[in-house]
């Protein structure tokens, strides 16, 4: 066992993307921290979202008006910090009257265009969808339509790119290495963790504890800490599916179903849709969720409704479930449980505990900072607000531009497929240049293992970004998983663990 020396300010738990976030903005405060996570970054909740950064529209009929428009300010906020991981979207929305009248999906566009001081997206336009080229995929059923703006993300990116920033302002960030104890002593906290891989234990002394283990918040709490709450989440289970694309267009869809709920229908990886999502309560462990055949028949059905090509179980590429960890407000249906989040602050013994309850990806920088506030009375002398303006790694990209960006970057590798500076670009932005290194061709990339995957880009996820298996590089770190064949993804493990492996 390795028994830290002296005491740090903050020690989180949880490497999700509220975790990854509280640990970015008290280091930049100038707080020592440390940052651990029971299994790699963003492996739970955070990356299994629907990889959007939206205000949700939806959540205007349950009467979150403050939500919202808060969701559509931080909209900006993160497209301006990101926008090699974060970029406009548009979504065609085909009016079916007999789900909600055209008036109230208007008036509900309008406040959405409107509540949050949207200056770089454009608004909402009404299409008559047998005439606009939006409408062509769509059963001649639906003549009405609405287009407006949201924005993409890569979530699981969003996380390790906070964790980066987090640890390039002087944080410690420790993957599969959960807090195995957390006990009051001496107006501290004693933490101990142990790596799963290596069995290595190591025991720190910190001010305060946060907790931001999403789904696991009560675990933490009653287990982990040995201290107790009066608030919990409810775990609600959101399943997608992966499939072909079938239109032509970079816009998305998004229906409603008979049901009140509403599905998206995005792009994805460029040659094929995500479509999601479903809201079940889950009542087992957080780690045991998987899609239920239902839910697969549930989303079909859904798109089919709407879209003349018709989808079957066999067009289902991949699916992945998340668990969502909402602050239980009491309401009984899922689609209804409030999206914000909820802060505990226990005191007890003068070893503060801040529990984080709830929150969504969108609102992730807010609730850090706001977290942050509720501790300066315990550091007084941290420093203040800092993340509203600053990018994160990557994203130091002139006047956020990425399009006049990304044609510097095919200007500056002109030897680089145009599909490969493409994928470097919008992962990494302005770190493409530490991926490729001095490399002159796709010959000094190293070992090529299909696809856009070359020796350079995984060595430099295991040296900055803490990719410890194969899974972490083809999964969380990009989604090469999806472009390479099941042959190619066990020879790169099999390289991995000869070479890589931690």
């Amino acid at each position: 066992m390795t028994s830290e020396p002296g005491m740090i300010d903050l020690f989180v738990i949880g490497g999700g993307i509220n975790g990854a976030g509280v640990a970015r903005d008290a280091a930049g405060r100038g707080l020592s921290v440390v940052l651990c996570e029971k299994d790699d970054l963003a492996e739970g909740t955070s990356s299994r979202s629907g990889k959007l950064v939206h205000g949700g529209l939806r959540y205007l009929e349950y009467y979150e008006f403050r939500l919202v428009r808060e969701a559509l300010i931080e909209r900006e906020v993160l497209l301006n910090a990101a926008p090699h991981i974060i970029w406009p979207m548009r979504f065609v929305l085909p009016h079916s009257p007999q789900d909600r009248p055209a008036w109230l999906v208007r008036l509900g566009l309008f406040l959405y265009d409107h509540l949050g001081g949207r200056k770089k997206l454009p608004g909402t336009r009404t299409l008559n969808l047998h005439r606009d080229p939006e409408g062509a995929p769509i059963l001649d059923d639906y003549k009405r339509g609405f287009e407006y703006s949201d924005c993409w993300v890569d979530d699981a990116r969003l996380v390790t790119l906070n964790a980066v920033g987090a640890a390039e302002k002087g944080a410690l960030v420790l993957t599969r290495s959960p807090a195995t104890s957390a006990r009051r002593e001496n107006g501290g906290w004693t933490v101990t963790t142990q790596n799963k891989l290596s069995g290595e234990t190591r025991t720190f002394r910190a001010k305060c504890l946060v907790n931001c283990a999403g789904p696991w918040v009560s675990d933490v709490i009653n287990s982990v800490a040995g201290s107790n709450s009066s608030r919990n989440v409810r775990l609600v289970k959101g399943s997608h599916i992966i499939v072909p694309k079938w239109w032509v267009g970079a816009n998305a869809y998004l229906v409603q179903n008979h049901d009140k709920r509403v599905i998206f229908i995005n792009p994805y990886e460029g040659d094929k849709a995500l479509i999601g999502t479903t809201d079940i309560a889950w009542e087992g462990r957080a780690e045991d969720v998987t899609i239920a055949e239902t839910e697969i028949d549930y989303l079909l059905a859904a798109v089919n409704r709407y879209f003349k090509e018709k989808l079957r179980r066999q067009d289902v590429l991949h699916s992945f479930s998340g668990v969502r960890p909402l602050f239980d407000d009491g309401k009984g249906n899922p689609s209804a449980v409030t999206r914000d989040y909820v802060f505990d602050l226990d005191e007890t013994g003068g070893a503060p505990m801040l529990n984080v309850f709830g929150g969504k990806i969108t609102t992730y920088r807010e609730l850090a900072e706001r977290g942050l506030h509720r501790l300066k009375h315990i550091f007084p002398n941290m420093g203040g607000d800092w993340t509203h303006g600053a990018p994160l790694p990557g994203g130091e990209i002139a006047n956020a531009d990425y399009e006049t960006f990304a044609n510097g970057l095919r200007e500056t590798y002109p030897w680089m497929p145009r599909a490969l500076v493409q994928h470097y670009g919008r992962l990494y932005g302005a770190r493409t240049k530490d991926v490729v290194a001095s490399a002159a061709s796709l010959a000094e990339l190293g070992q090529h293992f299909g696809g856009n995957l070359y020796e350079a880009e995984a060595r430099y996820l295991v040296a900055r970004e803490w990719a410890q298996t194969a899974e972490d590089v083809l999964w969380r770190r990009t989604k090469h998983r999806l472009h390479l064949t099941e042959a190619e993804q066990a020879a790169f493990a099999a390289w991995f663990a000869a070479h890589l492996a931690a």
